[in-house]
């Protein structure tokens, strides 16, 4: 089984909260962008690799972790970085094993919700995040490693 240390949510993809915080707080050392447009678009990758620091980094589509997460070394401690809970409950039918994830940050935009002061949600969103749940991932918003988790079914 892959080590999955530890799995965010953050639209804003690859960025110095995430190599300063998020990625020493999990002890990963190898940060998988999963992600079919970041995975496909070369400019996204290098702007995403100048924010990685001193970590390895990968960029999948979400059907090229789903297939190959399975083969990952022991030694790879994986944080996997998506953008939605869509690409979270994508991976997780597809058998990738994630049990709990951290939410980060989820723009506001028209026809979503602010629930937190970084996460913002459409009702297609509280339908992913309840099936996550029904599929008994933990799902918390966190935006940095030091704030307390908050259950995202006080949301829902």
């Amino acid at each position: 089984m892959p080590n999955i240390v530890y799995t965010r949510i953050d639209e804003r993809g690859l960025h110095g909260q995430i190599s300063v915080g998020h990625g020493p707080h999990s002890g990963c050392n190898l940060i998988l962008f999963a992600n079919d447009d970041v995975a496909n678009d070369p400019a996204q990758q290098a702007l995403a690799k100048m924010s990685a620091g001193e970590f390895d980094t990968r960029f999948f589509t979400l059907e090229k972790t789903i297939n190959i997460i399975h083969k990952a070394s022991d030694k790879q401690k994986i944080f996997i970085l998506i953008r939605s809970p869509q690409d979270a409950l994508a991976l997780v039918k597809g058998k990738v094993p994630i049990f709990k994830i951290n939410i980060g940050n989820m723009h506001y935009k028209e026809g979503k919700k602010q629930i937190h002061d970084t996460v913002s949600v459409s009702e297609d969103d509280l339908n992913t995040f309840r099936q996550l749940i029904d599929l008994g991932i933990e799902c918390t918003i966190q935006r940095n490693p030091s704030d307390v988790p908050i259950d995202i079914r006080d949301f829902i």
